[in-house]
């Protein structure tokens, strides 16, 4: 029989639906039950594309013995962690007080009213590999609930106190907004960055898009004559080099997994994030402007190709996410062994194994998947050259003859049984696919990615926005639970991008609205910075203020980007106020933890950035040499306004236009002359 779960939208919780466990969904009927029956609460956080969520799901959750151990005993409650980042930030921050690391599963021990006195992430079914098995946590963590009750409340009590001290810890300050600032969080990512295969540290490496971007935004701001090797633009483009060419980058379908296993970017965790590709199209995007090399062009028309195709919904927004696991087994719909590829392309699978370095004996090992061994994780690191003597074909022939090899197995590729599919769309998440495709369009002229954009704008317009508020998340015709700082932000700046494109007043009106229902739902009156969730929303044991990176921009970080494009735009001192209000709270702490915080360093080179307006007058048809010239340069705070009928912002002012279209470059109050053609143009810009 379904449990309570089966009325809920989420995949991931749907995934639990007819899980033995009496689960509950988040929400005061469990806390009501847990306080009537004196039973602590067991919370399991989690996601549908994460692996171990399914390998404790199917060890634990689905056993009766345990599922009996955890009804009998707890009141349980299940929480997708994408649904209700709130949630899942506040017990995280216990996991890592408690364990000093943290992960998903997330696995919380609390009282009835929410406070954690025990956590963890994967527990086993039985002791092993250091880690205890979860019927035993559950039968000790039971007793001494009944009989040592005093020192587990004692406990929750310090626990609560903690993560309460350590939200409300601040450095407040002067923001140090300088070059020299900006110049030493550079050195530091320079002594963790690895030269050899790119990123940064060791294995397992990230992505980390927002890094990437604060880098390049360095690059071509205060550090253009740093001089220091390798230069922030090296470190790149090296990282995006690697990380295309492994594993990592789905060779056949485009897009990236999550992360990879090892330092050579091979062995990916296979799930595939909208937050991670939507990101990193606009880092590719921006490595094409500045060197107009092909291949990163290449990489993010196949990554926004593989968004349309396989994560766009009817609706126009996007999906969550693509599950790693196939047939219960991690990565099976990605790998390839040498047979099967003789079995495909017969002759042809010498020349395919080549190019994308198959081997008989496969090319990676994994001591966590034996099952397989003998597979090849597709790969691009092999020489073309090589490749092309070795076949006897000439360099553009042998181009064209692996597209079409990689098209007929991306064919066969369709037929295998498809990883699970989380289908809930994310206001958030969205905005940042909003602000990929709208950045598309304009930097490659493409009239395809502004349809998207425009559609994508259109669902938040119309199904994630109610009476002057946002909601985070949509599945089934249905918007559910109240929008968070991210939301707000993320969706603002897709908007300010979406009016750099089509110069359509509405966009930007909008995201001025966002910023300024930000400014009275979330932010802190009594501090500085703006916190997670909304003053009237629901009230956890904590309230935080998001100002560290993870897999995607903190809340504040985006809140201060958005905040200096509203002020640029609409000439509003406000914006640099509160930019520098949000850097003052951490300016102690971004030199010291660094890679957490390239937003926030993104909004420090806005800052030290010349203040640069470019207004584009005239008919859409007549500035499109004009816009085809700006989205050929990586200019990352240069304010673009295009415009029909110069009204709407200061900046249109006395900007009109008879016929034809006209640029008009503004660079720290002073204007340049008017100029009509891109050459003029171009000679302004540089």
């Amino acid at each position: 029989m379904p449990n309570r779960l089966a009325n809920e939208t989420s995949p991931y919780l749907l995934q639990h639906a007819d899980n033995p466990v009496d689960w509950f969904p988040w929400g005061e009927d469990a806390f009501a039950k847990a306080r009537a029956e004196d039973k602590p609460i067991l919370l399991s956080v989690g996601y549908s594309a994460c692996h171990w969520c399914h390998v404790m799901a199917h060890e634990s959750f689905e056993d009766a013995a345990t599922a009996a151990l955890m009804n009998r005993y707890f009141v349980n409650i299940k929480v997708d962690r994408e649904e209700r980042p709130d949630i899942d930030n506040v017990y995280m921050a216990a996991v890592q007080a408690l364990t000093g690391q943290g992960g998903w599963p997330m696995t919380v021990f609390m009282t009835p009213d929410g406070q954690p006195f025990y956590a963890g992430t994967y527990f086993p079914p039985a002791d092993g590999h250091g880690r205890p098995g979860f019927p035993r946590v559950l039968e000790v963590l039971h007793e001494k609930w009944t009989s040592e009750r005093d020192t587990v409340l004692q406990s929750a009590d310090g626990i609560t106190a903690h993560l309460k001290q350590a939200a409300a810890r601040a450095a407040a300050g002067k923001a140090e907004v300088t070059p020299e600032a900006a110049q030493r969080a550079v050195e530091l990512f320079r002594e963790v960055f690895d030269s050899t295969w790119g990123g940064f540290g060791m294995a397992p490496k990230f992505p980390s898009p927002s890094n990437l971007e604060f880098l390049l935004s360095y690059a071509a701001g205060s550090g253009r004559d740093d001089g220091a090797e390798p230069t922030a633009l090296e470190m790149v483009l090296q990282t995006l080099r690697h990380m295309a060419t492994g594993g990592m980058y789905d060779q056949l379908g485009g897009g990236f997994a999550r992360y990879s296993v090892d330092e050579r970017w091979l062995v990916p965790h296979f799930e595939k994030m909208l937050y991670d590709n939507v990101q990193l199209v606009r880092v590719y995007l921006h490595a094409f402007q500045i060197t107009r090399d092909p291949f990163f062009e290449r990489i993010a028309r196949e990554t926004l190709a593989y968004l349309e195709r396989e994560m766009l919904d009817p609706e126009g927004g996007f999906y969550t996410a693509q599950d790693a696991d196939s047939e219960g087994i991690e990565g099976k719909y990605f790998v390839w062994t040498r047979a099967e590829l003789d079995e495909h392309l017969g002759d042809d699978a010498a020349l395919f194994a080549a190019w994308f370095g198959v081997t008989p004996g496969g090319n990676f090992q994994d001591p966590h998947h034996p099952e397989l061994t003998g597979r090849n994780v597709l790969t691009n690191w092999q020489d073309p050259e090589v490749i092309a003597e070795r076949f006897g074909l000439p360099p553009p022939q042998l181009a064209e003859r692996v597209q079409e090899l990689r098209t007929k197995m991306l064919a066969v590729r369709d037929q295998r049984i498809r990883p699970g599919l989380d289908d809930k769309l994310l206001t958030s998440w969205n905005g940042l696919a909003l602000a990929a495709f709208a950045e598309a369009g304009r930097i490659l002229g493409d009239a395809s990615y502004r349809d998207v954009a425009d559609r994508t704008a259109q669902f938040l317009r119309e199904k994630m926005w109610r009476r002057g508020r946002l909601f985070h998340t949509y599945k089934a015709g249905s918007a559910r639970v109240d929008g968070m700082l991210e939301d707000y932000a993320y969706a603002g700046l897709g908007l300010v991008e979406l009016f750099k494109l089509s110069g359509e007043m509405e966009h930007l009106d909008w995201a001025r609205e966002l910023f300024e229902t930000a400014l009275r739902e979330f932010r802190d009156r009594d501090g500085a910075g703006f916190f997670e969730t909304s003053a009237s929303g629901e009230t956890l044991i904590v309230r935080q203020k998001p100002f560290f990176d993870a897999a995607t921009p903190s809340g504040n970080g985006a809140m201060a980007l958005l905040a200096l494009w509203v002020g640029r735009y609409y000439n509003r001192a406000e914006g640099e106020e509160v930019a520098l209000e949000v850097l003052s709270q951490v300016h102690d702490h971004m030199l010291r933890a660094h890679t957490g915080f390239g937003t926030l360093w993104q909004a420090v080179e806005f800052l030290l950035a010349p203040r640069r307006e470019a207004v584009i007058a005239g008919e859409p048809a007549a500035r499109q040499p004009l816009e085809r010239e700006l989205g050929s340069r990586y200019l990352p705070f240069l304010a673009i306004a295009p415009t029909a009928d110069a009204t709407g912002l200061p900046l249109f002012e006395g900007r009109d236009v008879d016929e034809g279209a006209v640029a008009y470059v503004c660079e720290d109050m002073a204007c340049q002359m008017p100029v009509t053609t891109a050459e003029a143009l171009a000679a302004q810009l540089d």
